[in-house]
């Protein structure tokens, strides 16, 4: 079953924070030091007067990682919410979750001039083959047999990351 073998794809570390640019730039550094990988802007694409945002308007930051690296930074990332995820956390081939203060993470520091800042993570999983849904020609649809459920996703956080599910409550 080499093809039904699941695989991390991608971990996705997102910071969103608004109009204060100088925050932003501080986040930058932030991230840079989490996770060792140059992270970029995230740019705003709808206006909303309320926040006083544009288009086009850094709002945040966020920094992708993928293999080795990856596999190292969700560890990390799973320790500060103590390995414990729900059911709401998955969907088919994907999982996301939140850390409220960046200081829970294990080795990290506090900085006084950047305060407390939450993360929102996601974490894209894939099989050999997925890659015919992104090819530039002819792409095509993955079949129904062959992507991943919610419940292969729990099994493989489980298997991999030694997570265990709560309940909703206890969270």
């Amino acid at each position: 079953m080499k093809m039904k073998q699941i695989s991390m794809e991608k971990v996705t570390v997102n910071v969103c924070l608004g109009n204060d640019q100088e925050r932003i730039n501080k986040t930058l550094t932030l991230l840079q030091s989490l996770t060792g990988a140059k992270p970029i802007k995230t740019l705003a694409k709808k206006r909303i007067p309320t926040f006083d945002i544009r288009p086009g308007l850094p709002i945040g930051a966020k920094v992708t990682l993928r293999g080795e690296k990856a596999t190292k930074l969700l560890k990390r990332l799973l320790e500060a919410i103590e390995n414990t995820l729900t059911k709401s956390h998955f969907d088919d081939g994907t999982l996301s979750f939140g850390i409220d203060e960046y200081i829970k993470i294990p080795d990290s520091k506090y900085d006084v001039e950047l305060g407390i800042i939450g993360l929102s993570v996601s974490v894209t999983l894939k099989r050999p083959g997925f890659s015919l849904k992104n090819r530039r020609i002819r792409p095509s649809k993955i079949p129904i047999k062959h992507r991943i459920s919610k419940q292969e996703t729990m099994d493989f956080m489980k298997e991999n990351f030694k997570t265990n599910l709560g309940d909703e409550d206890e969270l």
